[in-house]
Parts: structure tokens; sequence; C-alpha cells
């Protein structure tokens, strides 16, 4: 079987929709009986050797599999524009003839020429990550386009059943739709003795402080400013920390202000990540809006035992990972004050800390690892194959 998987960016590109692809990749390497391709827009990047530089379209390799990246001319609204993109889509959808391709949606820039290039022989599965809510006006352009994806769909995935409910196109399709929750990857968070000294360092530091850790893009939908006004509802005796940077940076600095018991610690390495996974007692994840549809980073923060603070997303994934009352508290969405109390309710309670944290590693450890999601993957593409 040729599988191609059409995703927007891939590693060294960091994201969730990256690093979905990266593990679908991974939970197929070593069948014999798969070929794989990946075709994406090129963005610049660098992790170690891999070096990437968003005009120059090249084809690489990761993980042994080869990528296609194509050159970029501009970006508007999201979206990367591309004019070596319809050639180079063409020719492997044509060269390689794939029987199976994994479209990660939102993309409707590659949506536009896929849709026509593909024979109707070819099984499509529509990797479906979220619904597009941030430029309203698009997601009314693209409502066509949407609905034809759907059908020309033999299934459509999702990372949970709150998102199927939630979203008005997979509620249209519950017949097609499955559920594979996102995984996290076990390896990456690997505790070494170098970071339980600097997870020391950090507890040391804020001895004797209840200390909340949240992490990352400074984005809109991430809601980092409800965590940072949530601040202002919390004494003495908590420490803030958090992780990321982004458009919003600025933003948060100003919102901060004077408050020194909130600390922006900018991009975290991985080290300095587990680090704060490790020191802290409390998880906040303030997302708002359904661009969350499932919180790696909410499920990381779970798989080290610590009890979670969401806000309700309806639709969204994110409270279907934690789980209110049994992983952590889920809070009126926007809802600062509500946050900060959730926040000293925990606090001010070391048995229900304990039982939530228990319950989040427990609940990550049985839906969220890698070898679940590995097991949901071969079963998609060998259904797929049939």
């Amino acid at each position: 079987m040729k599988l191609l998987q059409i995703p927007n960016y891939f590693y060294p590109n960091i994201g969730g929709i990256e690093q979905v692809a990266r593990d679908i990749a991974n939970a197929l390497k070593g069948r014999k009986d798969i070929e794989q391709k990946i075709i994406c827009f090129n963005e610049t990047a660098q992790d170690g050797d891999y070096v990437c530089r968003r005009k120059e379209t090249v084809h690489d390799t990761v993980d042994g599999v080869e990528i296609i990246r194509c050159g970029c001319i501009t970006k508007k609204s999201s979206q990367s524009i591309s004019l070596t993109y319809p050639k180079e889509l063409k020719k492997v959808l044509s060269q390689f003839d794939p029987d199976v391709v994994i479209f990660h949606y939102p993309n409707p820039y590659v949506a536009s020429f896929l849709l026509p290039m593909l024979k109707s022989s070819v099984r499509l599965i529509v990797y479906w990550h979220l619904d597009i809510t941030k430029q309203k006006n698009l997601g009314k352009l693209f409502h066509g386009q949407n609905m034809k994806i759907c059908k020309r769909a033999d299934t459509i995935v999702a990372t949970s059943l709150n998102y199927i409910e939630g979203s008005p196109y997979l509620s249209r399709f519950r017949d097609k739709c499955t559920v594979i929750p996102n995984c996290i990857s076990e390896s990456r968070l690997s505790v070494s003795e170098r970071i339980k000294v600097k997870a020391q360092h950090i507890r040391k530091k804020f001895e004797g402080k209840t200390i909340v850790f949240a992490v990352g893009r400074h984005v809109e939908y991430k809601g980092m400013k409800y965590l940072v006004r949530s601040a202002r509802y919390l004494d003495d005796s908590f420490e803030v920390l958090i992780g990321g940077k982004g458009e919003l940076t600025g933003a948060l600095f100003a919102e901060k202000g004077s408050n020194r018991h909130v600390h922006m610690l900018g991009r975290v390495d991985d080290e300095t990540l587990i680090a704060c996974y490790l020191a802290c007692d409390i998880f906040a994840f303030p997302s708002i809006t359904k661009n969350e549809a499932f919180g790696i980073a909410l499920a990381e923060g779970m798989y080290f035992g610590k009890p979670a603070v969401t806000f309700t997303i309806q639709g969204s994934g994110v409270n279907f990972v934690s789980l209110d009352g049994v992983t952590g508290i889920e809070c009126p969405n926007r809802d600062s004050r509500a946050f900060a109390k959730a926040i000293k309710m925990l606090a001010a309670n070391s048995g229900l800390r304990k039982k939530y944290g228990k319950n989040a590693r427990q609940r990550v450890l049985e839906r969220f690892m890698f070898e679940v999601f590995k097991a949901n993957i071969n079963r998609l593409i060998d259904e797929a194959g049939k």
C-alpha cells in the first residue's frame, strides 16, 4: 500500500498538526507493506541538523520518510501560499500513485487542488483537527469546499467525540467519523537526573509556595491572558509560571503589569519544560475556543500527575482530555475569578490535589500514549486498504 500524508507543515516545524502527522508516520514505520510519502509547505525552522527555509522547494527525509516541502511566497490568514505546490502535488499523485491519502484539515488552499486531482479509486482519510472559527468570513467562504471534502472522504478522523458533536460539519457526517485521540511522546518526556536537579531548583526558588504552570503559544485562543488575570485573585502564597511566546507576548506582559508572582518564561526547551511539569503543583490550561481541539500540553501535564484547571469549551476535546471532578476542575469560559477559585481550592486541599493528579496520570496512561495511538492508526489504515 502507498500512503500519502498532506499536513500543512512538518518537522522541524513544531505544532499540533505537525506532531500528529509525524506520529502517524512513526506509527506505520517498519511495516513492509506500506510505503509512505509526505507533502507539505516549507516554513523557516531549525532543530539540530534539520534546517528549513520558507522559499525553498526541497525533498528531504525525516524518520526514513520522504518529505516534499513546497516553497512559499507569502501567508494569508494563516494559510501559506505556494506557486510550486500544485505542480508538486500533481507529480506525487501521478508518479507515487497513492492508494490512501491522509489530508490534514484545515488546509483550504491545498484542498482546492487536491479534490479535482484525486482519482476516484484513492481512499481519502480526512484528519479533521479543527473547524475554522477565528476567521469567520473565511469559514463561510469555504463552506462549500468543506462539504465537498466531507462527502468525498471515505473516513473522517476526529480527536474526540466532543468535537464530532460540536462541529457543524462532522455532526452531519457522523457515519463516516471515527475517534482517534492524540498522543503524547513518552520518550520525549523522559526524566533525566539533570532534569530532576532543575526541578529541585525551581521548587527551592519558590519554596513554600503553590506553583501553577502553564505553557503554550501566546495567541488568542490559548487564553493566557485569563490566567494572568486570575493571578490578581491569588495571594503571595502562589507563583504562576507561563512558558511560551507568540504574537500576544507583549500584551501578556502589559496584562501582568507589576504582579511579581507571574513569571513569563519565554519559549522553554524540553528539559526546562519537563522540569516545570515536575516542579509544579497545578497545571493550568486556559484555552478558550474550539481552536484547541485536544490539548497535547494538557495531556502532558496530566501525565506527570498534576491536577488540571481548564475552561469549559463547547465542542472541544479539552473537556474530554481532562474530566471535571475526576482529573481536575473545569471553570466557566473566560471567568478568571472562577479560575483563581479553582486554583485556590486545589492548593488548600492536598488530598484532592493528589486524587485528581493520580486520576489524571492514569487517564493519560490508558488513553493518550503512543502505543494506543499506534494501534488505532494501524487499524485505520488496514481498514482503508480493504
